[in-house]
């Protein structure tokens, strides 16, 4: 049947002058609103206010605008139905063919430091939403577009065949209902900051974590299985909003990426974007086997890779600075599944375009940055949420548990290997020195067990290092194995009913100790 009318009401104007400029040149007749109407306007576009398309004025603040039986008459009436068009043609209700909608920033508002109740509550959008869904309940006949990147893929198919095809129009129709799902479960979470203060509604700061966790997710890429072959997997990006982090990285080469790709370059990405100088980090089966900061890049590869270059033949890297040629040459000479940076330098991507089967990415401006959402784990008929491991050691929260302190060199190595150990899987146990892992071992029953696993994996000398173990040591036997194997000094949480008998053995050893009184468990 083709599209006669449009309407146009948007806060995100980006691109909605062009898109109204190609459809006037359609001759289809353009509606709008407020702000929209004004800028078209003055764009020289014509245009029509709904108000005067409706015969009832903006009001109640401009509350109502498009609540009004002409909209959504217009758009939901069925063209092919008799009885409809019958209705429609008795109260002069005109078909609407074309809504181009999207909501108040109800998210930024709410994200904002300090903001009154009567802003979040004037920032939910009403009247977009409520022609959202109407317009993707009719897509039969109407197409809705709330996302400016469909605004050229619309007008293409309109100034090719005069009308949108149904395919376009039911794609479009699903984006509106995840969005405007993934809104209202963005209003009902930050409504729980509502408070009553003696009849004066106040916005509370946000709890830990709130009363209900909405999602809406949309599939942006299938992979080719999951952990398993028989397993199918996909990668989920939120609905309604752009891909971020890992989710938006840009493959520059190489073979499909799988699920446990994302797990290990989720794993390195995590990590190496714990350090500010140049550091990389090799990971397999989501645990370091190597990681390094230096004052190069390069030998901050060059150590980590010396950490325990068996597992790193397959592993995943990630490094937090802009890969060099040099360190291209030396990274090229190891087999590796995939490497994400900041960026490559030219002759780095000559260099490995070499491997075709190597996986290249590029995280986007951010990507390095600590994942801040809240964590969650299904179980049969539930799902765990917690918040994200954020905690950093500051500078006076170090407690000396031993006689001996430790060296500003080995305090420097401490605090290195602290946050390495972070994300290693429990239980965990790192040596390092000179800004390096020397040994990880990762995973144990056993904290002990981890320390032999650490120390038997070392390939080179453990004289002189340093150990950092995520939770404490339940006994003094761990301390023991890590003096012995070298380690001068160590970095534990504390707080073992043992923790007398611990730190009497390393007085003993003469090793340095030092309480977080924080914990990393990572399983």
């Amino acid at each position: 049947m083709g599209v006669e009318r449009a309407l146009l009401s948007v806060y995100d104007k980006t691109g909605i002058v062009e898109f109204a400029r190609r459809l006037a040149a359609l001759k289809i007749e353009l509606l709008s609103t407020g702000g929209t109407a004004k800028l078209l306007r003055e764009e020289g576009i014509p245009v029509k206010d709904v108000a005067e398309f409706t015969g009832w004025p903006e009001m109640l603040g401009g509350r109502v605008k498009t609540l009004h039986p002409k909209v959504h008459g217009g758009l939901l009436y069925r063209r092919h139905h008799a009885e409809d068009q019958k209705q429609a043609k008795e109260h002069g209700i005109a078909p609407i063919d074309l809504v181009v909608v999207n909501l108040y920033p109800f998210e930024a508002t709410a994200a904002r430091g300090y903001i009154t109740a009567e802003e979040l509550i004037e920032n939910i959008d009403i009247g977009g939403p409520t022609m959202l869904r109407s317009a993707a309940k009719n897509f039969e006949s109407v197409a809705v577009v709330t996302d400016p990147a469909d605004y050229n893929r619309v007008a293409g198919e309109l100034e090719s065949s005069g009308d949108t095809t149904l395919a376009t129009r039911i794609e479009l129709a699903r984006k509106v209902f995840a969005t405007t799902s993934r809104y209202d479960g963005l209003i009902t979470t930050e409504l729980e900051r509502l408070t009553d203060l003696s009849g004066k509604l106040e916005v509370a700061p946000r709890a830990k974590l709130p009363e209900r966790v909405h999602l809406a997710l949309r599939r942006k890429q299938e992979l080719r299985y999951g952990e398993n072959p028989h397993q199918a997997a996909a990668l989920y990006v939120p609905a309604g909003r752009p891909p971020e982090g890992l989710a938006a990285a840009k493959q520059l080469q190489g073979k499909e990426l799988s699920y446990n790709n994302y797990v290990d370059l989720e794993a390195a990405r995590s990590l190496v974007a714990e350090f500010e100088g140049p550091a990389a980090v090799i990971i397999k089966h989501n645990n370091p086997c190597g990681a390094a900061e230096q004052k190069s890049l390069l030998d901050a590869y060059v150590k980590a890779y010396a950490c325990d270059p068996v597992s790193s033949f397959g592993g995943v890297l990630a490094f937090n600075h802009i890969v060099d040629v040099v360190t291209a040459e030396q990274v090229a000479k190891l087999f590796v599944e995939c490497i994400v940076a900041p960026g490559f330098a030219n002759r780095a991507l000559e260099i490995f375009a070499a491997k075709k089967n190597l996986r290249l990415l590029v995280l986007p401006q951010g990507g390095f940055e600590h994942d801040k959402e809240l964590q969650l784990k299904r179980i049969l008929g539930g799902v765990l949420v917690q918040q994200p491991d954020l905690g950093n050691l500051q500078g006076g929260e170090l407690k000396v548990a031993t006689k001996r302190a430790p060296t500003d060199k080995e305090l420097a190595d401490l605090r290195f290997a602290w946050k390495v150990c972070k994300h290693v899987k429990s239980n965990a146990i790192v040596f390092a020195k000179e800004g390096a892992t020397l040994g990880v071992g990762a995973g144990q029953m056993s904290r002990v067990d981890s320390v032999k696993i650490a120390t038997a994996k070392a390939q080179k000398s453990l004289q002189g290092s340093v150990v950092a173990s995520d939770a404490f040591f339940p006994f003094p036997d761990g301390v023991e194995a890590a003096a012995k194997a070298g380690a001068t000094a160590v970095i534990q949480p504390g707080g073992s009913i043992r923790d007398v008998d611990v730190i009497a053995a390393a007085d003993r050893l003469g090793l340095a100790m030092v309480f977080t009184s924080m914990r990393h468990f990572l399983h």
